[in-house]
């Protein structure tokens, strides 16, 4: 029995197994899902092999405390943007020992929203060892709405994604 949706821990059990198999660790940097990735992952047995850790960084305070985000990016930028989750990438990649890390933010709702962001606006990066600083995948997708849940569910799903081999 596992308290999460059967998809997005299908999905974690092939993220643990793919890196495992091309011995490489993982870790997240999680502001709208507030730990779903980590939680999805940790419930696939052995995954301490792969994961590293996570970072829950909710706040803007704790994705610069924590993850060394620029005020000046969260200021100009948002939290819910490109920058911040490249920034965000980057912090969890050199504040861990993963080899590879992916970063989100974004507007579960179903407040918060704005006409240039609005609710399930999501943002990922992924960030690696040995790779260039401006060669890191970063992406927006706008999640359909129908719910805090879903939103949030689909972001972890793309999440998980992105941390395939």
């Amino acid at each position: 029995m596992t308290l999460l949706p059967d998809d997005l821990v299908a999905l974690a059990g092939r993220v643990i197994a793919e890196n495992r198999a091309v011995s490489r660790t993982i870790s997240v940097a999680e502001s709208c899902t507030g730990g779903l990735v980590a939680a999805a992952l940790t419930e696939i047995p052995g995954s301490s092999d792969v994961f590293d850790r996570g970072f829950v960084t909710y706040s803007n305070e704790a994705k610069h405390q924590m993850l060394g985000v620029s005020n000046d990016i969260i200021d100009t930028f948002g939290a819910v943007s490109i920058a911040c989750v490249w920034a965000m990438a980057q912090g969890a990649l050199h504040r861990s020992k993963a080899d590879v890390t992916v970063a989100i933010s974004g507007i579960a709702g179903p407040d918060g929203g704005t006409t240039s962001k609005p609710v399930g606006t999501v943002v990922f990066a992924r960030a690696a060892h040995g790779q260039e600083d401006d060669d890191v995948t970063a992406e927006e997708r706008q999640i359909e709405p129908l719910s805090r849940a879903h939103v949030r569910h689909q972001a972890a799903l793309v999440a998980l994604e992105l941390l395939l081999p």
